[in-house]
């Protein structure tokens, strides 16, 4: 049978009753890449070490917790709570250490722009865009993250963060009204 036509739920209740340890691979390989990218989108961009480090830690407290998983909600939900916790733990944590970026990675940030006021004006313009998103509530972080940074569609978020559609876009709105307002009283006025 297709791995991916059997549900969360029947590959939970094998590797609870059975010990079945496919049907816990078969969950890893369903919820490592949106487990990742959700803990990225708390994290911010150049965290990726940290986001791998979050989705390990999660899927060990899966393995460890599955037994108590009492399936009110949707396994989904369940595994993108605990990641989004473990995010926002772990952030609290790196709060003040600098993202990791290569060389490789500076050089491709390098500015098309020659004049140099320009350059100056652009990077103070994201420096505060950066500062802002920074300021906002995590889940309006995180909510920008995934659909600009990510390129996610609403749909996608709302299933990443358990909400409905229609919060995450009044999530996307309010974040994009909130940033408006921060860079105004900050004198930038395009980003």
């Amino acid at each position: 049978m297709d791995p991916n036509l059997v549900l969360d739920s029947d590959l939970v209740a094998a590797y609870r009753e059975r010990d079945d340890q496919q049907a816990f691979t078969e969950l890893v390989r369903r919820y490592r890449e949106p487990v990742f990218r959700l803990a990225l989108s708390i994290l911010g961009p150049g965290f990726a070490g940290e986001a791998e480090e979050v989705a390990q830690e999660v899927f060990l407290r899966v393995h460890h917790s599955l037994e108590s998983f009492r399936g009110d909600a949707q396994f989904s939900s369940w595994i993108y709570r605990i990641a989004f916790n473990q995010a926002i733990n772990l952030k609290e944590r790196v709060r003040y250490r600098a993202p990791h970026l290569s060389e490789q990675m500076l050089a491709a940030k390098a500015s098309p722009a020659t004049d140099p006021l320009s350059q100056l004006e652009s990077a103070r313009s994201n420096r505060a865009l950066i500062e802002c998103v920074d300021e906002l509530p995590e889940i309006y972080q995180s909510a920008l993250r995934l659909h600009y940074w990510m390129g996610m569609g609403v749909a996608e978020i709302a299933s990443l963060i358990g909400v409905p559609e229609n919060t995450v876009k009044s999530y996307l709105h309010r974040a994009r009204q909130r940033l408006h307002e921060m860079l105004k009283e900050r004198g930038i006025r395009d980003v």
